[in-house]
């Protein structure tokens, strides 16, 4: 006789241990959720989390050890080609991707547009140029902003507010490339533009090297200052979005514009200790989140996107 399958709130609840444990930001932001969208946030976290685990060799996040990429994005896909069939898969994040999209009809490009961006990790890519750089920012983090804003019941059509999705989704990945450039070289990873390094006389391999410092932090500024103009972006999508959910989305774009802030101002520094907001500025941020939310239409008032930044692939 096999076992029972475990239900709804049984993988909520394996959901929210895994926020939890991943992510204080995204936990925090989640928190100001209504409690429908709130529970599917969670769920879509612990898809994306386990999917990161898979390919990195981490536990939500942490204690990375040296594991075939190419065999952890083979696992990916099986499991998530199972999840959108419609399977029960016997992993409960798995499980949670299923369930998000079958009460949300999320559409499967841009959960597969995410599995690309594992792909990338996996073949050890590096960008070229900068445009490379956002293709890739939207492939990890673009796309989860696309799937946020239809849980938050943006239409699957409403290309103008999936495109302030996305460009959230891009400034928070831009603000973690610059806050983790000394922990992605120790994964001999590197996510600054080949083109940007030549441009600062940085060769290949040696941008953690103390004489290059200097030069890094104007790099981490670029990146820093780009993740503010599209957080910016992203604010102007707001007024479509319910109360609650207005308010989860500027509140995390608070926390997170703060993380890029502090890089920016320890310069040459922001490497020495891991960039993190404390419980008391991620309280500030929910606070004034709360007013910004009330305002959002007086704040962010009908605008057209600008057009010098990324647009993600239709």
């Amino acid at each position: 006789m096999s076992a029972p399958l475990p239900s709804r709130a049984a993988i909520v609840a394996t959901a929210r241990e895994a926020i939890a444990r991943g992510s204080r930001s995204f936990g925090a932001a989640s928190s100001l959720f209504d409690r429908q969208t709130r529970e599917r946030a969670w769920l879509l976290y612990a898809w994306c989390r386990a999917c990161d685990d898979l390919a990195d060799g981490q536990n939500h996040g942490h204690d990375a050890v040296e594991v075939d990429r190419q065999a952890g994005l083979a696992r990916i896909r099986e499991l998530t080609q199972a999840a959108l069939d419609g399977q029960w898969v016997g992993d409960p994040a798995f499980d949670a991707l299923r369930i998000v999209v079958a009460e949300t009809d999320l559409p499967h490009r841009y959960v597969w547009d995410l599995v690309e961006g594992f792909a990338l990790d996996a073949a050890e890519w590096g960008p070229r140029h900068e445009a490379d750089l956002y293709r890739y920012c939207y492939h990890v983090a673009g796309s989860v902003g696309c799937m946020m804003a239809v849980i938050m019941g943006v239409p699957p059509d409403d290309e103008a507010t999936l495109d302030r999705a996305c460009d959230l989704g891009i400034a928070f990945q831009l603000a973690n490339i610059a806050r983790d450039i000394e922990a992605d070289d120790r994964m001999g990873r590197c996510y600054l533009p080949d083109d940007w390094l030549t441009e600062m006389d940085i060769p290949p391999g040696q941008h953690m090297k103390p004489p290059f410092r200097q030069r890094l932090a104007v790099l981490a500024g670029r990146l820093t200052g780009a993740a503010d103009d599209y957080a910016e972006s992203a604010r102007r999508g707001t007024p479509a979005l319910p109360f609650r959910s207005a308010w989860a989305v500027l509140a995390a774009a608070g926390i997170y514009g703060a993380i890029a802030k502090k890089v920016a101002a320890r310069g040459e520094h922001a490497w020495d200790h891991r960039v993190a907001t404390s419980g008391f500025e991620k309280l500030g941020w929910i606070g004034r989140a709360w007013w910004q939310a009330l305002r959002r239409r007086d704040l962010y008032p009908p605008m057209p996107r600008d057009p010098d930044l990324w647009t993600r692939p239709r």
